[in-house]
């Protein structure tokens, strides 16, 4: 009897030991967003709000150097969407790198991003190196991740852009 209570304990420390790593994937990975980006402008003209359908792909690598914490280094494409003013459209593209903090809880994990984002737009005064930071959540399991992200990018004393996606990652 001793036996078998023996061996049930120690299965199930192993089968709590594996779920609670679940999700937990250290190494390279890459994926993909479809995010609606959110145009703030404040000029002596008004206020512009605009928001347009964007998209991001991204690649990175996760640490995993400690248990339930993860640190990862992130670059991404950003496509930022346009917006329309008076007629004529404006568009913006970012190369970001991040560093990312997550904490796991199973296959759910909470993530913070920091980091700097080289922008590219038509609109005057956008151009050069901003910070860009956000936080996210992910339900992963195996190699694959789906990601809900929060990022908010200061283009500019007078634009700001909030840019919000969905997307998916697999880790090889």
């Amino acid at each position: 009897m001793k036996k078998i209570t023996a061996v049930m304990a120690a299965t199930g420390l192993l089968v709590m030991a594996n779920s609670a790593l679940a999700g937990k994937d250290s190494g390279l990975y890459i994926g993909a967003s479809l995010a609606s980006s959110s145009y703030d402008v404040v000029n002596s003209g008004g206020d512009l709000d605009e928001t347009d359908t964007s998209y991001k792909v991204f690649g990175g690598y996760n640490f995993g150097l400690v248990p339930f914490f993860d640190i990862a280094a992130e670059v991404s494409y950003y496509d930022l969407g346009a917006i329309s003013v008076d007629k004529k459209d404006y568009s913006s593209t970012a190369l970001a790198a991040s560093a990312l903090g997550a904490f796991n809880f199973g296959p759910f994990g909470v993530f913070a991003k920091y980091g700097f984002a080289q922008l590219d737009s038509d609109i005057s005064d956008v151009d050069g190196t901003e910070d860009a930071y956000g936080i996210g959540a992910r339900f992963q399991i195996g190699s694959i991740a789906l990601r809900a992200e929060y990022e908010l990018f200061d283009l500019a004393d007078d634009v700001d852009l909030d840019y919000a996606s969905l997307g998916a990652s697999w880790t090889f």
